[in-house]
């Protein structure tokens, strides 16, 4: 990792030169270990795996109620610009004899978060780990997030906001399932 971070770093000086820009100056100088540093750190889902992510976090528990965790906070990086979007994750599913700590729904987005990503991938391994995880009966999960590719270059819409939706197993197959979930969401089914 320490050798990933000593080539981004004069990567970035490269990149600083090609912009026109001197990375000798004052405000320059620690730049290019800055963004190595923050790089590192916004893809860090790249070393991290489900399993030790989620830790044998299961707990025994026979029922057969929908469990949602709402705003959990997602950042992640485009993979077409390198910028930014972010929004929030919601998560449904009904348990099949094992819930998840609680906690470990927030880490297991932030491991896929933390990567390269385009929305619509990042909410199918999240729907797809948690059905695997706890072979759950069904799961929803929804992100809505702003792209600041699309803010701050390109078309320039501010107020734009992606929503993605990936429904597994009774969330897809249940018209009444997807309705309560849509409904805790304070969302309309449409």
């Amino acid at each position: 990792m320490e050798n990933n971070t000593e080539k981004i770093e004069n990567l970035v000086h490269e990149l600083l030169i090609a912009l026109g820009e001197d990375p000798t100056r004052e405000g320059l100088l620690k730049t290019p270990k800055r963004i190595a540093e923050s790089l590192m750190y916004l893809t860090s889902g790249y070393r991290k795996d489900l399993e030790t992510v989620i830790n044998n976090a299961f707990f025994i528990q026979e029922t057969s109620s929908m469990i949602i965790v709402k705003d959990i906070e997602v950042y992640s990086l485009c993979e077409h610009h390198m910028l930014p979007f972010f929004g929030r994750c919601h998560i449904g599913y009904i348990p099949n004899g094992k819930v998840f700590g609680v906690s470990k729904l927030a880490r297991l987005v932030d491991m896929y978060a933390r990567r390269l990503q385009i929305q619509e991938r990042l909410t199918e391994q999240i729907s797809h780990a948690v059905q695997d995880s706890i072979h759950a009966l069904g799961v929803g999960v929804m992100i809505e997030a702003r792209h600041l590719c699309m803010m701050m270059r390109g078309v320039e819409k501010q107020n734009s906001m992606l929503i993605s939706s990936s429904l597994l197993g009774s969330f897809r197959s249940n018209a009444s399932t997807r309705q309560e979930f849509l409904s805790l969401l304070g969302r309309e089914q449409v």
